[in-house]
């Protein structure tokens, strides 16, 4: 496992994993992309991590996480997290490399930065599945008896409880707040529940700053300056690598000729 906010971490919004995933990537960059992929949250996902692992040198993997970044799946940066000290509240910036299974484009990505990520369209035909919220106003019969719910009831809270796990509050949180204390009898088990969902709803933490790096050179940058995840600098230089057709048979003998007097010159000179 990786440092603390030096590992994978999964954009928002992706789609359920499938065999096509990747086949609009080269066959290299597609094996990559598909072990990164199943990797957990937090793996690490460095160079010279990958290259322990995956049957690839360093430079082509470096190679290949860049192809990975013009393709929309990955992003590296900074971002800024709230943190509790001795001395109070405060926070810091941690580097960040973000995953994401479906490709998106530069936009999304500038939407991702500003926190502002468009809602996606459900996939057609998807199967109904409950969420977490859902699943835990369920069970919460098992630990709480006098806190049994009907499927209505759940269906009517879940949004509540989705709201606390919008601002950061973990399982363990919510079923504090929804079981401490308890009356006896307990009558009306979901209204008790709405009352504590929304007297006792935690603050919304502070929105996150994101900023976005070259993944070649690690300069900062807006997503403006950094299409497709690189630079202007760097992606230009790698556009002017690619971008030069191989030269002509008789172009290729005169530069030779050229270098070949230049040399026999040089052999005169006392």
């Amino acid at each position: 496992m990786a440092n603390p906010g030096y590992g994978k971490r999964s954009a928002p919004g992706q789609l359920p994993r499938a065999n096509h995933d990747f086949v609009h990537l080269p066959p290299r960059e597609a094996a990559i992309a598909a072990y990164v992929d199943r990797l957990p949250e937090g793996a690490d996902i460095s160079v010279k991590t990958l290259a322990r692992t995956l049957p690839y040198g360093q430079c082509a993997l470096r190679t290949a996480l860049n192809n990975l970044h013009r393709a929309g799946h990955l992003r590296r940066g900074r971002e800024q997290v709230a943190v509790n000290g001795p001395g109070g509240g405060g926070s810091r910036w941690i580097t960040r490399s973000w995953w994401s299974r479906t490709a998106r484009d530069d936009e999304w990505w500038a939407a991702f930065t500003r926190g502002c990520v468009p809602e996606e369209a459900p996939p057609e035909r998807a199967r109904p599945t409950r969420s977490r919220a859902h699943i835990l106003l369920a069970a919460l019969g098992r630990t709480a008896p006098a806190l049994s719910l009907s499927e209505a009831d759940c269906a009517h809270l879940a949004p509540l409880v989705a709201e606390w796990f919008a601002r950061g509050a973990t399982e363990e949180a919510v079923l504090a707040a929804l079981t401490a204390g308890l009356p006896t009898p307990v009558h009306h088990p979901a209204a008790l529940l709405r009352r504590r969902l929304t007297g006792k709803l935690p603050p919304a933490p502070p929105p996150r700053r994101r900023v976005l790096e070259c993944a070649e050179c690690g300069v900062p940058g807006s997503p403006g300056a950094l299409p497709g995840g690189l630079c202007t600098a760097c992606g230009g230089l790698r556009l002017s690598a690619h971008a030069g057709a191989p030269l002509p048979p008789a172009t290729v003998h005169a530069y030779a000729a050229q270098v070949r007097g230049a040399m026999t010159t040089h052999r005169q000179k006392p």
